[in-house]
C-alpha cells in the first residue's frame, strides 16, 4: 500500500475507536455495559443486526464465493424474512416481558438449570469457535500486506479487538457500528463502480451480468433437483435455502446471544420488532449486492490478466522451493487458455450465439482444472500452506487495481466490518458467561452498597470479555486451511444452531413438556447431528450443511415428545 492508503486507513479506524469510546457513556452496572440501559431507537438496532452479522468474512469472502461458484449462495439467505416474522410473534414478546440479560435465562424459568446451562455451553463453544474464525479473516488482510506470519497477525488483530471492546460494552458497539456500515455500503458500491468501469469500452454493466451468466456465474436460483431427484448434499438451492436456511435464522436471531442482545437494547418491544422486520427485508438485496460483486469480478478477469493463483504469500514461498519450474510451466498453460478465454469473452459481447457462449463456459471450466493443477503442486511445495485462495479473490483486485486511497478505504472497510461482529460476540459470550454461570453459581455475599455491587459486576464483565477474546485469538491460530470462511462459519454454526432451537420450540410451543425430557433429547440430538455431520464429511451419506439445522430442532421436538410420552 502507499502513503495515502495508510494514512486513510489509519484515520478511518481510529476515528471509529473514538467514536465508540464517546458514545460508549452508560451506567456502570451489567445492564449498561451489556445491554445499553434498554434504551436505543429501531434504526440502531437494525444496523447493530445486520453489523453483527456481517463480519469481515461477509465482505472479504462473499465475493470470492460468488467467484468461484457463482450467486447461488444468496439462496442460503432466503428462510430471513420468514423467520423474522416468527420471532416477532414469539421470541421477542416473551423475551422483552420477562427484562432478561441472555436469552438462556428464560430456560431455567421454563425448565431447569441443567438445561439451561447446557443450552448457555452450547452457545459459548459455538460462537467461540466462530469468533476465533472471524478474528482470522482480517488477520489474512495484515499477513498480506504487511508480510508477517499469520500467527502474529492474529494476535495484533485479536489485541486490537479485546481493547475495543473491553473498554466500550454494548453502546460503543452499536453505535459504531451504525457508522462502519454506512462507511462499508459506501466503499462497496465504488469496487463495484471500478469494476464496471474498467471494463473494455463495448462492457457496460448488462455486457458483464452476459459474460459471467455465460460461464455460469449467476446461478441465482437452482431448484436442487437433479434427473435422479432432489441433491440432498447440494449446499445452496431455493428449498435448502427456504427450509434449512429459516431453521438456521430462527436459531441465530431467536436463540443466539450475540443476536438476541442486539434487539434486546432496544427501548421497548415495537423498536425491537421493527428493527428486526427491517433486517428481513433489506438482508437479502445486501448478500446479492455482495455477492454480484464476485460475479463482476469474474467478468473483469475475462477481459484482464488474472492471477493464476490469488494468495500472493503463499505462492511467493512455493516459487522458492525446487518445484518452481513446474510452476511456471502450469502458469505458462494458463496465460495461453487465457489469452483464448479473453478473445471468446470479447466475441461474446458483440455476437452472444449459443455456440460462443458454450465456448466461454468450456474456456472458464478449462482454466479451474489449471488452476487446480497449480495448487496442488503449491500443496507440495508448501505443505501445510492454505491452498483454497476464495478469501483472498476480492483482496487481490483492491490491492492490485485500485487507485491510491481507495485501497485504504477498502482494506479500513473489512476492518470494520470484523470489529463491528466480533465485538458484538465477545460482548454476548461475556454477558453468557456472567449471567449464566458466574451468577448462577458463585455463592459470595454481594456487597451491601448497591453502587459498588454493580461496579464490581462491571468490572468482571470485562475480564471475562478479555477471557474470550483471548480464546478467540487461540482459535484463529488454528482456522487455516478452512477454505472459504463463510462456509466455515455457517456449517460450524449448524452443528449446534438447529439443537438449540429444538430447545427453544419445546420451551414456547410444548407446555407440557418438562425439563429431564428435554435435556436428554438435546444431548443425544447434539450427538446425532454430529454424527451426521461426520457421514457427509465422509461421503457415507449425501446431505448439504443447512439440513442439519432441520434435523437438529426435529430431533430434540420428536425425543423430548417421547421421552415424556414414556414417562407417563
Amino acid at each position: 500500500m502507499r502513503t495515502a492508503d495508510w494514512v486513510i486507513l489509519i484515520l478511518t479506524l481510529t476515528g471509529i475507536i473514538a467514536y465508540g469510546v464517546y458514545k460508549s457513556r452508560t451506567s456502570k452496572d451489567m445492564e449498561g455495559y451489556f445491554l445499553s440501559n434498554r434504551n436505543m431507537p429501531w434504526y440502531i438496532v437494525l444496523l447493530s443486526i445486520m453489523g453483527t452479522q456481517a463480519s469481515a468474512i461477509t465482505f472479504l469472502s462473499a465475493p470470492g464465493q460468488a467467484f468461484t461458484d457463482g450467486m447461488r449462495f444468496v439462496q442460503y439467505y432466503f428462510g430471513i424474512p420468514i423467520a423474522m416474522v416468527v420471532l416477532c410473534i414469539t421470541f421477542v414478546p416473551l423475551f422483552s416481558k420477562l427484562k432478561v440479560i441472555t436469552a438462556y435465562e428464560f430456560l431455567e424459568q421454563r425448565f431447569d438449570l441443567k438445561t439451561r446451562v447446557f443450552t448457555s455451553s452450547l452457545f459459548l463453544l459455538s460462537r467461540g469457535l466462530s469468533t476465533g474464525i472471524s478474528i482470522y479473516a482480517p488477520s489474512i488482510i495484515l499477513s498480506s500486506l504487511m508480510g508477517w506470519d499469520i500467527f502474529y497477525t492474529n494476535i495484533v488483530m485479536g489485541g486490537m479487538l479485546i481493547v475495543y471492546t473491553v473498554s466500550g460494552g454494548a453502546k460503543a458497539v452499536a453505535y459504531t457500528q451504525q457508522l462502519q456500515l454506512i462507511i462499508i455500503f459506501i466503499g462497496m458500491f465504488i469496487a463495484g463502480y471500478l469494476i464496471v468501469s474498467n471494463l473494455p469500452e463495448n462492457v457496460g454493466f448488462s455486457e458483464a451480468l452476459a459474460v459471467s451468466g455465460a460461464a455460469g456465474k449467476m446461478n441465482v436460483i437452482t431448484t436442487g433437483f437433479t434427473e435422479n431427484g432432489f441433491d440432498w448434499k447440494d449446499r445452496y438451492n431455493l428449498i435448502s435455502g427456504i427450509i434449512g436456511g429459516f431453521f438456521l435464522a430462527l436459531s441465530y436471531f431467536g436463540t443466539d446471544q450475540s443476536q438476541v442482545g442486539r434487539y434486546l437494547t432496544a427501548k421497548s418491544e415495537q423498536e425491537s420488532k421493527i428493527g428486526l422486520l427491517m433486517n428481513g427485508l433489506v438482508k437479502v438485496p445486501m448478500q446479492f449486492l455482495i455477492l454480484l460483486l464476485g460475479a463482476l469480478l469474474f467478468t473483469f478477469y475475462q477481459f484482464n490478466p488474472s492471477p493464476i493463483f490469488f494468495n500472493k504469500a503463499a505462492e511467493e514461498k512455493a516459487l522458492q522451493t525446487p518445484y518452481k519450474d513446474s510452476l511456471l510451466q502450469i502458469k505458462y498453460q494458463f496465460d495461453e487458455q487465457q489469452a483464448t478465454q479473453q478473445a471468446h469473452s470479447k466475441l461474446f459481447v458483440l455476437k452472444p450465439t449459443d455456440a460462443i457462449k458454450d465456448s466461454v463456459a468450456n474456456g472458464a471450466a478449462k482454466l479451474t482444472v489449471i488452476k487446480n493443477e497449480y495448487k496442488a503442486v503449491i500443496k507440495k511445495a508448501v505443505p501445510g500452506s492454505d491452498t483454497n485462495d476464495t478469501n483472498y479473490i476480492f483482496l487481490r483486485f483492491v490491492v492490485d487495481f485500485l487507485p491510491s486511497g481507495l485501497v485504504g478505504l477498502l482494506i479500513a472497510i473489512i476492518f470494520l466490518a470484523a470489529w463491528g461482529s466480533i465485538a458484538a460476540a465477545l460482548n454476548s459470550l461475556a454477558s453468557c458467561t456472567m449471567v449464566d454461570f458466574h451468577q448462577r453459581f458463585t455463592k459470595k455475599e454481594k456487597l451491601a452498597d448497591t453502587v459498588a455491587q454493580d461496579l464490581k459486576e462491571y468490572r468482571l464483565s470485562k475480564w471475562y470479555t478479555f477471557y474470550w477474546g483471548v480464546f478467540c485469538i487461540i482459535t484463529a491460530q488454528f482456522a487455516t486451511g478452512m477454505g472459504s470462511l463463510i462456509e466455515a462459519v455457517n456449517v460450524l454454526g449448524s452443528l449446534f444452531y438447529g439443537v438449540i432451537l429444538g430447545i427453544f420450540l419445546v420451551a414456547f410451543y410444548m407446555k407440557k413438556i418438562g425439563g429431564t425430557a428435554v435435556f436428554k433429547a438435546a444431548v443425544i440430538g447434539e450427538l446425532l447431528v454430529i454424527l451426521l455431520f461426520l457421514l457427509d464429511k465422509y461421503n457415507i451419506i449425501g446431505l448439504g450443511f443447512l439440513w442439519l439445522n432441520v434435523a437438529g430442532a426435529l430431533i430434540v421436538v420428536l425425543l423430548s415428545a417421547c421421552f415424556s410420552f414414556f414417562k407417563r
